[in-house]
């Protein structure tokens, strides 16, 4: 029995989705014929050509509801957008060097809105990339590049919306319901990006010819992607057995009741895929029941029918394969750069190999976080002699000696382990990897870290708040992140912060706050970059299992005694009673702004286009905890001005 293992638009461009590879890796050794590819990159890459635009085009103009001012520019450039865009892509995927002048020029690539901004600077949007004239020639010619595709993509967008370079169908993330979905799945006849979907999949059975398709669909903007891919096997070859898990089911599927799904999938599995999946092939074979199914929905007739056989166990990660990269154009993936920081220029400038030191979060409290779910609170550690295997392994197939940890929060021990052993085996590699700012960082692990290859440590920092993190139960104080932070720093790494706003219970002045904070930490030189989310419960955190404890009140999702498809983001009602999301512009505007060095003095009530309150952390905050002092936080200001 032969499976083909995909990954669905709209994924990754920039590398591959690791999801895949070690399915295929587990499932090659214990003797299945496995075959994986990305449609992600397959589908951008027959879009963004020559002969995609000229179907775009096409499209464009016979769209009688497109934006006339939004598609003017496109329909004017047409010729100059399709005779440049082949020589664009083989520049971002490193096949077409000699472009990079042409690109520099400034005359060769026609102009739509990104693009134009990245000239206008800050006079037309506060994203806009600064300091375009201080990159090397290369990462300059990569964001204009980058720049003219996130053009291209708006237009894609005119007829197909919703479409990003990074996202497909961009989906209502609290909705329940599968109609939301129909809406996508049963466009009108001629939609482009349908039938390149179908394109794909007519060639892709033909080359493959599999018995079953297994769609890993790890995000929510992948779902209608993977779902049109499985409606045109279901026509095409009904024979074919189509099966579907992946990050975004293990979170949102959990309570399927909704049985029209299965007119697209014949079987959805949640969690580790590697042992449903071989339960899965070996009933598909006749060598089981379907009671022998793990963690497996099926359908019979309008009911949704689970079954997970208490005798079969997921594989101890120990002794989980390694991950293979066979049969994806590791050489076709995208170099994207859209941003002018340094640190992300680094980052982004080359591709990664994904691997994975440890199973599950050694930590496991944070209050907003997937507490309760296998991915999160199974915590299983990888041994270090298996690990460096592992990268000795994969960086000799895919001939990349740089690999991205994808950890939820890799252990300080474990880390300290694998860097002694890298350095002692002479593995020379580059490495980033997601941590904790733990006091366990000491100056002499962040060293051996660095001496081992890492390069960079992203972190949750969330909302600099003593009294926030602490509700979060993140463990960590802002004093620790600052302190942990600057020993990287100072080992010449560079640091990202994940940060948070409108916690529960989080009034404006600590938003306010917050911001001051992460001023200081990027003028103090403890951070390089970081990124902002929007607080949203969830329905597998504890405080989406426990609103009360945290002072919110769940809000009900639509059609509640109808079918339910997805759950997982929660709206919630704070009785603070907060705007939060108006704040969300000048928090961004800011953190583009301290990215890059610019405007690290400006009050940060500057930022926002109503009054706020003047910050009561002292100027010298972090300055004074970097030198060993704590100081005393100021009395909330009486005058909002």
């Amino acid at each position: 029995m032969r499976i083909l293992l995909l990954t669905p638009p709209m994924t990754n461009l920039t590398s591959p989705y690791p999801a895949t590879a070690y399915l295929a890796g587990y499932l090659g050794s214990i003797g299945v014929e496995v075959d994986q590819a990305d449609w992600s990159l397959e589908l951008a890459c027959r879009l963004f050509s020559r002969e995609g635009l000229e179907r775009l085009h096409a499209s464009v103009k016979s769209c009688a509801s497109a934006n006339r001012a939004r598609k003017r520019p496109f329909v004017k450039n047409y010729a100059s957008y399709r005779d440049t865009v082949d020589e664009v892509v083989g520049f971002l995927q490193g096949k077409n060097e000699k472009f990079e002048q042409r690109i520099l020029s400034g005359r060769f690539l026609p102009e739509g809105r990104y693009l134009r901004q990245l000239f206008l600077g800050s006079k037309a949007a506060s994203w806009a990339p600064r300091n375009l004239d201080d990159l090397e020639d290369h990462d300059r010619a990569r964001v204009m590049a980058s720049l003219y595709l996130l053009d291209l993509s708006e237009v894609v967008d005119l007829v197909n919306p919703g479409f990003k370079i990074n996202s497909y169908a961009k989906m209502a993330a609290s909705s329940s319901r599968f109609d939301d979905l129909l809406t996508v799945l049963e466009g009108e006849e001629g939609n482009l990006l349908h039938e390149l979907v179908r394109e794909m999949t007519v060639e892709g059975l033909h080359r493959y010819r599999p018995d079953v398709v297994g769609l890993s669909v790890p995000f929510p903007g992948s779902v209608a992607g993977a779902l049109l891919i499985a409606r045109a096997i279901r026509n095409l070859a009904p024979a074919v057995k189509v099966v579907m898990g992946g990050g975004y089911v293990n979170t949102y599927l959990r309570k399927l009741t909704d049985h029209r799904v299965f007119d697209y999938v014949d079987y959805i599995t949640l969690d580790d895929g590697a042992r449903p999946l071989a339960c899965l092939l070996q009933f598909l074979a006749g060598k089981r029941g379907d009671d022998g199914l793990l963690r497996t929905y099926l359908s019979k007739g309008e009911t949704v029918i689970y079954q997970s056989s208490p005798d079969e166990k997921d594989i101890p990660f120990a002794e989980s394969a390694t991950p293979v990269y066979s049969g994806l154009p590791l050489d076709s993936y995208l170099a994207l750069l859209f941003s002018t920081n340094p640190a992300e220029r680094r980052v982004w400038s080359r591709r990664w190999n994904s691997l994975i030191l440890a199973h599950g979060c050694y930590w496991g409290k944070c209050a907003f976080c997937d507490t309760s779910l296998d991915y999160i609170k199974r915590y299983e550690p990888q041994r270090v002699d298996r690990l460096v295997e592992q990268i000795e392994d994969i960086a000799s197939e895919t001939r990349l000696d740089g690999f991205h940890f994808v950890d939820e929060a890799a252990p300080p021990s474990l880390l300290r382990s694998l860097s002694r052993r890298l350095l002692e085996k002479r593995t020379a590699i580059s490495w980033w990897v997601n941590i904790r700012f733990e006091r366990a960082f000491t100056p002499e692990l962040a060293r051996l870290m660095a001496e081992a290859g890492c390069i960079r440590v992203t972190a949750g920092l969330e909302v600099a708040s003593d009294r926030l993190l602490g509700k979060m139960n993140k463990g960590v104080s802002v004093a620790q992140v600052a302190r942990v932070a600057r020993r990287f720093v100072d080992n010449g790494l560079l640091v990202h912060a994940y940060l948070m706003y409108g916690f529960p219970s989080e009034t404006v002045q600590e938003t306010i706050d917050s911001l001051e904070m992460v001023r200081q930490l990027f003028a103090a030189g403890c951070l390089h970059s970081a990124h902002w989310h929007r607080f949203e419960a969830t329905e597998h955190s504890p405080i989406g299992r426990n609103p009360q404890e945290y002072g919110i009140e769940l809000v009900e999702p639509d059609g509640e005694d109808e079918k339910v498809f997805g759950v997982f983001r929660r709206k919630h009602k704070d009785p603070a009673g907060i705007d939060h999301e108006a704040f969300g512009k000048g928090l961004w505007d800011a953190l583009y702004a301290y990215q890059e060095q610019r405007y690290l003095e400006r009050d940060v009530r500057e930022w926002f286009e109503f009054t706020v309150p003047g910050t009561t952390v002292p100027k010298d905050y972090i300055e004074n905890v970097l030198s060993g002092q704590e100081p005393v936080r100021l009395p909330p200001k009486t005058n909002p001005q």
